[in-house]
């Protein structure tokens, strides 16, 4: 087997073109039609068959070895954000309202790039899978890919986010925990609504609300171990009709990160009681729907050394860079991570004319440069795993 090498200027020039593409046609969760119908386009230029239609408009794309030796799979997500672009770029978005605002777009040209370096392989020692994943954003795409049976006969899973905390040339390989728990809260608080000139008639919505956003921030200040990283976001209110009127129904949405599983529930029993108190405090209804979200990512020990020695030969001992603490961001990778051992890692893609354009926001871009770097990752990913066994 002749040694993997990294990507060619031509295949670097044919990934970045996919990605310009991808970003100008973005496509938000479950809807990522034209996106699928372009990676299914691509692998069938490397002469590697698909199926397409995996939970709505996921992909999946095996070769190698077709007996039941070891498998390997790599993941790239495909959805986009619905954010308006503000970032100028000669490809931006001609979608109006939805941006690729956080890499997605990248990852999907990274996956190819690496499918076409694993191609060129004279033989390879196993199965490749290639997972192309709707709607890692907001509704968990890999869920419902992993019970539609896109890991079965699967043996471990690598992936990678592009990440602008770190310079271009530096892969961040960490063992175990890495993202939180990401779990939903929507608070109605109710009262009979009635004229401002009169707020004693009328319990005031808005009043016990605004009581709740401030107190909640004692969740993690007051009663949550200092040594977990924890965090509590109202990301949207909603509520009132006019400044004369009293609302009679206030809505607050918001996010609760946590890494450790009592933390965690330590913080759910205390906002429930918080709310509890709202509602007797203030002479308002009070109602509390939490909802689970991703589990956290916990990369596996030994699939992390694989990851460790692909990032070594692609970028070298000084490329090779950790993740001290746990983000709290979230990523359903952790899903895969349930299922089989794999490790996730980040892509430093820093753009130093950029320094405010972060992820989420309608300015993000990132430096183009790191597109060879994940492909050839991922691709050196798979070799040595199945190299391995």
């Amino acid at each position: 087997m002749t040694d993997l090498l990294a990507p060619d200027p031509q295949l670097v020039a044919w990934m970045t073109a996919i990605r310009r593409e991808i970003h100008q046609y973005p496509e938000l969760a479950f809807q990522e039609f034209r996106t699928a119908d372009l990676v299914a386009a691509k692998l069938a230029e490397l002469g590697i068959p698909c199926r397409q239609g995996i939970a709505g408009t996921g992909l999946v794309a095996t070769f190698g070895k077709t007996d039941d030796g070891p498998a390997v799979a790599l993941r790239a997500d495909m959805d986009a954000l619905p954010i308006a672009e503000k970032t100028g770029l000669p490809f931006s978005s001609k979608h109006e309202g939805i941006m690729h605002a956080c890499g997605h777009d990248g990852h999907v040209a990274m996956l190819l790039g690496a499918a076409a370096l694993l191609k060129k392989q004279t033989t390879l020692p196993g199965r490749i899978v290639l997972l192309f994943q709707p709607a890692e954003e907001d509704d968990g795409g890999a869920e419902k890919m992993i019970a539609e049976g896109a890991l079965d006969n699967v043996h471990a899973i690598f992936g990678g986010h592009i990440e602008r905390h770190y310079n271009v040339g530096e892969i961040s390989v960490q063992p175990g925990l890495i993202c939180a728990f990401t779990d939903d809260f929507l608070i109605t608080v109710r009262g009979r609504g009635g004229h401002a000139a009169k707020p004693h008639e009328s319990p005031d919505p808005i009043v016990a609300a605004c009581f709740l956003v401030t107190t909640m921030q004692t969740l993690v200040a007051r009663e949550t171990n200092p040594v977990h990283p924890a965090v509590v976001t109202v990301g949207k209110i909603n509520g009132g009709t006019a400044s004369n009127v009293i609302a009679d129904c206030v809505v607050l949405e918001g996010t609760i990160r946590t890494t450790q599983p009592e933390a965690r529930e330590k913080m759910f029993s205390s906002l429930r009681r918080m709310v509890a108190a709202c509602q007797d405090l203030f002479g308002t209804e009070t109602e509390l729907q939490l909802t689970a979200g991703y589990p956290p990512v916990i990369n596996d020990a030994r699939a992390a050394e694989v990851a460790e020695a692909a990032a070594r030969l692609t970028v070298g001992e000084s490329g090779l860079k950790r993740q001290p603490y746990p983000s709290l961001g979230g990523e359903d990778f952790s899903f895969f991570l349930k299922q089989v051992p794999g490790c996730f890692v980040r892509f430093g893609a820093k753009r130093d004319d950029l320094p405010h354009a972060n992820p989420h926001s309608a300015t993000f871009d990132f430096d183009e440069r790191v597109l060879p770097i994940g492909a050839e990752y991922l691709a050196r990913c798979a070799l040595l795993y199945l190299q391995k066994q």
